[in-house]
């Protein structure tokens, strides 16, 4: 009986599809997939599905979201007489064609960390007044401890008293991975979404930070945790900018070229091998020495593979709908061990912790030899990066899998390398695994503290 009533009650549901059609200067809903339109009609991606049952009547929306961004690579992006700053971000033709649009005073707000305008500030100022822009500088400390929804609040009150356009006047951020992250929140939520430029100054944020669509600041001591995923209209790479960063870092840097490295191409990880040292001691400006069979030199190849493959992973999945993510490697226990010991370790140095613990699980899971396990450890020494660390407990890593697991649908995700520039991500790796690969990890690799040295 109840088995009738059911077939009967579903019998009277009524499910509909609609299409959206414009014209002029409303949008009306069209029964079908298929729409014949008039030459004026303009038919959206979007559809709206009705559904009336005995309850009452449903609408679900389905509306695609499409993001268009550039990544663009140039030099001497400061230079007053390359226009790549200002206008590098338009991809419309018709928007360069607009001569009202374009003869238009150039306004800029400009946010740049602190350290980068001690630097640059004459060059910056050169610029902008040579270019004959309106221009608001704000020189902000942005440093992880400072990585705080006051400072992104801080960014929209001066926004918002010196006033832009929110769709043709993007807000420029220069600086590290800290700043590109600020500023992409604020310009996110001023009048809901403002477009915004990042220009790297690190090479952290130059082939991570910048090329990606998070933004976000540090909450409740937790990093990242409140953010959104809104990408740059554009991003400008110009490795100049790394000659005045520190050694220390340049290698911080690495750290996350390794990652893509291990992950999925192995000729980027023999490059970061072979020339690490000279890629530190250069800082990844010009030099004569080349590698393989070709003239790239070490320094642009390497930052090109790591870009290309990282927009590779990110590119089909910019709003983490699929939780499965390579690039997540190194990323399971630096985040939670970065803001434990802040700020001693630099967000490299704590990701490649991460990447030296895993690589060992990965060789106690049988994905890894011995010899792939020693040439990576080696590999990440030569790049002056730390491979231990006290603070990296046991315990510490078991919170922050448990941690992952609670925000991950109910799995780990663990994406390991199975090789060299080959991974995979597991799910099922057990304790006893995590257990024996930490006891040997900190066996071949601990630094024994003062009070250990005779």
């Amino acid at each position: 009986m109840g088995k009738v009533q059911l077939d009967d009650h579903s019998n009277k549901d009524k499910k509909t599809e609609f299409s959206l059609v414009r014209l002029k200067s409303t949008w009306t809903r069209k029964v079908g997939k298929k729409i014949s339109k008039g030459p004026d009609d303009c038919v959206s991606a979007a559809k709206i599905y009705e559904s009336i049952t005995e309850c009452g009547t449903s609408w679900t929306v389905v509306s695609p979201i499409v993001f268009t961004y550039k990544v663009t690579e140039t030099q001497g992006l400061l230079d007053p007489g390359n226009n790549t700053l200002l206008m590098g971000h338009i991809t419309d033709p018709q928007q360069l064609e607009n001569k009202e649009l374009m003869n238009k005073p150039i306004k800029r707000f400009v946010v740049v960390d602190q350290e980068v305008y001690r630097i640059y500030n004459s060059k910056i100022i050169k610029y902008f007044e040579a270019n004959h822009v309106l221009y608001k500088i704000l020189a902000l400390p942005t440093t992880e401890e400072n990585k705080s929804m006051e400072m992104a609040l801080k960014i929209l009150e001066e926004v918002n008293k010196f006033s832009i356009d929110r769709r043709t006047e993007p807000i420029i951020a220069i600086g590290g991975g800290v700043c590109l992250d600020i500023v992409g929140l604020a310009a996110s939520l001023y009048r809901r979404r403002t477009p915004y430029i990042r220009v790297p100054t690190t090479l952290l944020s130059y082939i991570d930070a910048s090329v990606g669509a998070k933004t976000g600041v540090n909450f409740d001591n937790c990093k990242n945790k409140v953010g959104a995923y809104i990408p740059p209209t554009a991003a400008f790479l110009d490795l100049s900018f790394i000659q005045t960063v520190p050694r220390r870092h340049i290698s911080n840097g690495l750290a996350e070229m390794l990652k893509m490295a291990l992950m999925k191409h192995r000729e980027l990880f023999e490059i970061l091998e072979k020339h690490g040292q000279l890629l530190l001691d250069t800082k990844f400006q010009s030099d004569n020495s080349v590698f393989g069979n070709n003239n790239s030199h070490a320094a642009s190849r390497s930052t090109r593979i790591a870009i290309t493959t990282m927009l590779e992973e990110l590119a089909p999945n910019l709003w983490e709908d699929d939780l499965n993510r390579l690039v997540d490697f190194g990323h399971l226990i630096s985040p939670a061990l970065e803001m434990k010991v802040l700020p001693s370790l630099l967000h490299g140095e704590a990701v490649n912790i991460d990447m030296s613990y895993m690589v060992y699980v990965s060789r106690e899971s049988g994905l890894l030899t011995e010899d792939d396990k020693q040439q990576i450890i080696r590999c990440m020494v030569g790049l002056e990066l730390p491979v231990w660390h006290p603070a990296c407990t046991m315990e510490l890593i078991q919170t922050a899998l448990q941690d992952r697991l609670k925000h991950s649908g109910g799995l780990v995700r663990m994406p390991l390398p199975v090789g060299l520039g080959q991974a995979d991500i597991f799910n099922n790796t057990s304790y006893e695994i995590l257990h024996r690969a930490y006891e040997k990890w900190c066996d071949e690799l601990s630094v024994p503290s003062d009070s250990d040295e005779p």
